[in-house]
């Protein structure tokens, strides 16, 4: 059995680690990204996810100066995230020090992208961002430019399309959940889960450590955690063990210095 991944999301905004609600409100400032992947090393989490989120708005890539100081001081897997439109863009992130990358909106203006993506750098490379949200007539659509433009594309839809483009993993965000600690999206992440090969990693809404539990269980390879460890007395090793005791096969805790 595949072991479930725990992997704390950075988000990044002139070069400090951010974290804000829904996309766009009650930013908080949340220290030095490289001091705070340094201590999730030490904890022994899976990997790590790093999202530039001023790339997309400013036209340009996430910056890899960033990933060279982390990769120079961890040396377990991460993802990097924003603005990714080309493929020189990925090969620069990937000799940066970056395992992958996750490209959300370059996906849905051109979806051909994404195969290109992975046929030049391979499958296990390529995460594609699933950014959705729920609309007044109870449907739910996918969203693109940092929440800011709405597509008419269904998130299953485009999932199950983006699979067959090639894509190694989804990385499935909900922009109502996000920041707000009130759980994941189950429901999704089920329906998800019964239709898809390739792994899930759930992000949004984790608040407790039965909230974790709960996207696992729901089908999710993997779950991201941002306000969680930041603004909680949560621990990486807290969930690790939770999730262990309730019969979720985990990684036992071991930095990549140990």
């Amino acid at each position: 059995m595949l072991k479930k991944r725990i992997i704390p999301k950075f988000l990044i905004r002139n070069g400090r680690l951010v974290k804000g609600v829904r996309f766009h409100d009650n930013f908080r400032e949340a220290g030095n990204p490289v001091s705070t992947a340094k201590v999730y090393d030490a904890y022994g989490v899976d990997e790590l996810l790093f999202v530039d989120i001023d790339a997309t708005p400013e036209g340009r890539p996430a910056s890899g100066s960033i990933i060279e100081r982390v990769s120079e001081e961890v040396f377990m897997p991460f993802t990097v995230g924003g603005g990714i439109r080309s493929l020189e863009a990925i090969a620069t992130l990937l000799r940066s020090g970056a395992d992958k990358v996750s490209i959300t909106t370059a996906a849905v203006e051109n979806p051909g992208f994404v195969r290109e993506a992975a046929s030049r750098f391979g499958d296990q490379c390529i995460v594609v961002g699933i950014d959705y949200k729920r609309m007044e007539d109870g449907s739910t659509k996918v969203v693109s430019h940092c929440g800011r433009k709405t597509s008419e594309l269904d998130p299953v839809e485009w999932a199950l399309r983006m699979q067959d483009s090639h894509a190694g993993e989804i990385l499935l965000c909900s922009i109502d959940r996000d920041g707000t600690m009130s759980g994941y999206d189950l429901d999704l992440i089920a329906k998800l889960t019964d239709k898809l090969e390739i792994p899930i990693i759930a992000s949004s809404g984790a608040g407790s450590l039965r909230h974790c539990h709960e996207a696992l269980d729901a089908g999710a390879s993997a779950i991201t955690i941002s306000s969680m460890f930041l603004f909680s007395d949560h621990s990486p090793i807290k969930v690790r063990s939770y999730l262990s005791t309730n019969g979720v096969s985990v990684r036992s805790q071991k930095g990549s210095h140990s």
